[in-house]
Formats: C-alpha cells, structure tokens, sequence
C-alpha cells in the first residue's frame, strides 16, 4: 500500500481558491525514486517526472467534493486504473496529484503516495490506485 504525503501549499491553494475542488480537472503523474517529492515542492515543473508516454487514465474521474454539516471537506475520486497501453511505462515510485486546472500558478501539487519500491507496467500492465475510503484528503 503507497503511504500519503501532503505538500505544504495545498491548504494555502484551497483556501484561497486557486484549487477548486468543485470544477477543476486533478490528474496524476509519476516520478522515479531518484526524483523523490518533498513536502516543499509547488507546483508540477517543480518535480522531475516520467513521460507519461503509453499512459492511460492519468485523468481522475468521479471527483467529488462534500461538507457534512460540522464543517469537514471531504475530497474524493473514483479509484483510478493506470494502464500500459502501446508500450511499457517507465519505472517510477511515486504517484503525484495535481490540479490541471490553474495556469497561475500552473499545476499545483496536492499530494504524493510512495510505493515503497520501483514499480515498472510492461505493454498491457495496469496499477489500480485505491483511494482511501473515506476520501482522497480531509479538510477539518
């Protein structure tokens, strides 16, 4: 199972609007275990990623954005299937959500999930990514 990681920004972004999880298109891109995320990084340019070349499903689906009464922001997706499809896709370690949306800044980072190793999808090979069950992120 990948273990979660927040960048710092993303609370800042959501508050003043320059995510909205309403309208906006998230996606997801992946990089190489020598190109590690920190909590530090902004936006997508910030990060060394792999050519998402032979890559399907990128594209969450599904979002959702819901407040319960008390005033806790639950933001969630469809599971998301990652698949090789004309080709294998270059080994990589992380998986990084982004907003696709914004172009000031462009891209900003939400979160990254570690896979604990490399992970290489040969030509056909897919990754399905389990969003937590009680959402992707909570807002308290």
């Amino acid at each position: 199972m990948a273990t979660y990681n927040k960048f710092n920004l993303v609370t800042q972004n959501l508050a003043s609007g320059v995510i909205n999880t309403a309208t906006d298109t998230f996606k997801i891109a992946m990089c190489v275990a020598a190109s590690a995320p920190v909590a530090t990084n902004a936006v997508l340019a910030d990060l060394t990623v792999i050519a998402m070349t032979n890559v399907t499903g990128q594209t969450l689906t599904s979002v959702t954005s819901t407040q319960s009464p008390a005033g806790t922001e639950v933001f969630n997706a469809a599971d998301t299937t990652i698949l090789a499809s004309g080709g294998a896709i270059a080994t990589f370690r992380y998986v990084v959500l982004y907003d696709d949306t914004p172009t000031s800044p462009a891209d900003p980072l939400i979160a990254w999930f570690d896979y604990g190793s490399d992970l290489a999808l040969a030509d056909t090979e897919s990754l399905v990514i389990t969003w937590n069950a009680s959402g992707i992120f909570t807002i308290v």
